[in-house]
């Protein structure tokens, strides 16, 4: 499949992994084509790639076609390249078959599910490189897996989206782990048991981990082909577990008798979900063979990234939560759930890509002293306020207001009091008004820094108005 010297191969998607899988591509010799829906995206492909005429545009010869990851089963580029005979394949697939091709080819450890993933990701790179072992995270979390394999990278800490792993399909990783399984992306994938076997494809490989304290993910282990089959729990862990007893993360699948790994209050992010991913992480890692002092060093050094429950900031006695990652309702349901005890006004909508936001609405409730609701899915979320939440007041924001998230914070602000949280977890995916989830919750910082009384952001602000 990698005898491509000379061949025509068709880029559909100028995006960054569409980039770097271009430039992987010519090193092999083939004659790369690039399309993207968007012109502007063609102007500065690597050199020796040729932009196509059209965005879904097959050229005479191609043998193979590289799609970004959003495109969906279907679109008509895939029916065009299916009745061509033409194969299709995704970015990772791309990686894996070139690092199958070396001598030596690089270990992945693979992370999938609907939340935790990038933290998790993040967690199992910071342990293997406390082991002093060459490992890079990479996949959905922006770097490219294609461009960790051509660098020579030996470990690879993989963050794969369903979306990847649909596109994928030869990935067998050293250990790969699936943490949860909830409502996201159901319109791409068209129903949730394509999206869960989707993402059963990380459970293929010699060793499969998944959070068995969730009931869809401990299904799809169940059913894992994998020789090695291992469990993460935050109860007592048994046999092949990873679970925490007496307040300390312990390992019961890959010593001869129960591991401590550190302390669960030094894991940041606590609570639930974080514990959960460092589990995990920690499975990852213990299946690749990395001593449980490494695990330890590698978690007691790691700090979440930017917008997961990040606090920005308080004004007038409010406190302001960051939490844009939470884009979809199981993720809004642990970032409410986390809130400290208290009223929250809560920051929510966008996308919700076919997810129902009942049961959250449902769930939380009583907490709420507002919601403010933003994005092209207002009307489902005011109709499931209404429902189950009927007198809570709830502020809708126009999609056409020129800075929904400035008019969302300071109509917060409004409603807030002192000892209040605003919490932006938006159970919802941003591109409707935003880039993407990083921008919303940088536009949800500028709009709390700008608030009257707000202090420079990032830091402790004024005394609580009267």
């Amino acid at each position: 499949m990698l005898d491509l010297a000379g061949r025509r191969v068709l880029v559909a998607g100028a995006g960054i992994s569409g980039l770097a899988a271009a430039e992987a591509l010519l090193a092999l010799g083939a004659r790369v084509t690039v399309t993207d829906d968007n012109p502007a995206g063609l102007a500065d492909l690597p050199p020796g790639a040729e932009p196509g005429a059209a965005p879904d545009d097959i050229p005479d010869g191609t043998v193979l076609i590289v799609t970004g990851p959003g495109r969906r089963p279907d679109h008509p580029l895939v029916a065009a390249a299916a009745a061509r005979g033409i194969e299709l394949i995704g970015e990772p697939e791309l990686a894996w078959r070139i690092g199958a091709a070396q001598a030596d080819p690089p270990a992945w450890l693979a992370v999938t599910g609907t939340n935790g993933k990038t933290t998790t990701v993040g967690m199992l790179a910071a342990m293997l490189r406390a082991a002093g072992l060459d490992a890079v995270a990479c996949g959905n979390i922006g770097y490219p897996v294609v461009s960790a394999v051509t660098a020579g990278r030996r470990v690879l800490a993989v963050e794969l989206s369903s979306f990847q792993l649909h596109w994928s399909p030869s990935i067998r990783p050293v250990a790969g782990c699936v943490l949860n399984i909830a409502e996201d992306h159901l319109d791409w994938h068209g129903g949730m048991a394509a999206y869960a076997a989707a993402k059963a494809g990380a459970l293929v490989g010699g060793v499969a981990v998944a959070g068995v304290d969730d009931p869809a993910a401990a299904a799809l282990l169940a059913a894992s082909p994998a020789p090695r089959r291992v469990g993460v729990t935050l109860a007592e862990p048994g046999p092949d577990q990873l679970g925490i007893a007496g307040g300390v993360l312990v390992d019961r699948a890959f010593g001869d008798a129960a591991v401590p790994l550190i302390d669960a209050g030094r894991v940041r992010p606590g609570g639930p979900p974080g514990l959960t991913d460092a589990l995990a992480a920690a499975a990852l890692a213990r299946a690749y063979g990395v001593a449980p002092e490494a695990v330890r060093d590698g978690l007691a050094g790691f700090r979440p990234g930017p917008h997961r429950a990040e606090p920005v900031g308080t004004v007038a006695g409010v406190r302001y939560v960051d939490d844009s990652k939470a884009t979809n309702p199981h993720a809004a349901d642990a970032s409410l759930a986390a809130q400290a005890a208290g009223r929250i006004v809560w920051i929510v909508g966008g996308l919700l890509k076919g997810a129902s936001i009942d049961a959250l609405v449902e769930r939380h409730a009583g907490r709420l002293a507002a919601a403010v609701v933003i994005g092209t899915d207002r009307a489902e979320i005011i109709t499931a306020l209404a429902r189950h939440a009927p007198d809570l007041p709830v502020v809708a924001v126009a999609t056409g207001d020129d800075e929904p998230m400035t008019t969302a914070v300071r109509r917060a602000a409004a409603i807030a009091r002192p000892g209040d949280v605003v919490l932006l977890a938006p159970a919802a995916a941003s591109m409707d008004q935003f880039r993407d989830y990083a921008h919303r919750g940088q536009a949800f910082a500028e709009a709390v820094a700008a608030l009257p009384g707000a202090a420079l952001p990032g830091t402790a602000t004024a005394e609580p108005r009267g």
